[in-house]
């Protein structure tokens, strides 16, 4: 059994699951996204031109501004082009942190699950969100990954990494915010656009390591990490 599961079960939660506002000020992203925390969060309407909140209920509607002016753009570039919405699933909590359940990251206001929706528009919505330059990386299906070193060329298909799950979604997540200096970046997204290194996704080597991989990331979530002093005092 996942920890989403046990985390729902038992009913697990954090302290972040209980705080129903961001606080005042600037927003800062703090931390690393996946032991973390936000200041001066923005709420993302449940609608808007060319993008929706796909399970409102789970009120993780909360970024850094950068995001939420990520979701807006690309949803207005979609109208544009008379292209089907943007599906928008979990940004982050309202002051970020661990929630206890569905996801180990999102605690810092800078990530966001976008639906894939009509498979004919994928390509396009892909280049649009990756050739931003608020964007640092994008989590995709090895399936969807390959899919792409096939059909696309371009300086932002390096940007797209493929891992495990994802498929019915997409993950982006932004680059830490000039903003933000308490902000942990991940390490550069290595050169090159990585289509050279994609076979060993679809090896037997790779699936077992997806297993050892889903378990772990499993037993993260709902966990508690250690946090910088920051955002423990932002729920204390």
């Amino acid at each position: 059994m996942n920890g989403p599961i046990i985390a729902l079960l038992l009913g697990v939660t954090t302290p972040f699951a209980t705080v129903r506002t961001p606080t005042h000020g600037p927003a800062k992203s703090i931390g690393g996204y996946s032991a973390g925390c936000i200041e001066g969060a923005v709420a993302l309407p449940m609608h808007g031109a060319g993008f929706k909140v796909v399970h409102p209920e789970r009120k993780r509607v909360y970024g850094h501004p950068l995001l939420i002016g990520l979701i807006r753009d690309v949803g207005k570039q979609l109208k544009k082009l008379h292209l089907a919405p943007l599906g928008v699933g979990d940004l982050a909590q309202p002051r970020g942190g661990p929630a206890p359940s569905g996801h180990a990251s999102h605690q810092t206001g800078l990530d966001v699950d976008l639906f894939i929706g009509a498979r004919e528009r994928l390509a396009r919505l892909l280049e649009l969100v990756a050739s931003d330059t608020r964007v640092d990386r994008v989590f995709v299906n090895p399936a969807i990954k390959r899919e792409l070193c096939e059909k696309s060329r371009g300086d932002w298909l390096h940007k797209v990494r493929p891992w495990w799950g994802h498929d019915e979604h997409f993950h982006v997540r932004l680059a830490c915010p000039p903003d933000s200096p308490d902000c942990v970046a991940q390490p550069p997204v290595p050169a090159g656009d990585g289509c050279d290194a994609l076979e060993w996704w679809f090896s037997d080597a790779a699936k077992s390591d997806r297993d050892q991989s889903q378990q772990q990331y499993g037993a993260r979530v709902g966990a508690a990490p250690q946090l910088p002093q920051r955002c423990t005092e932002l729920v204390n």
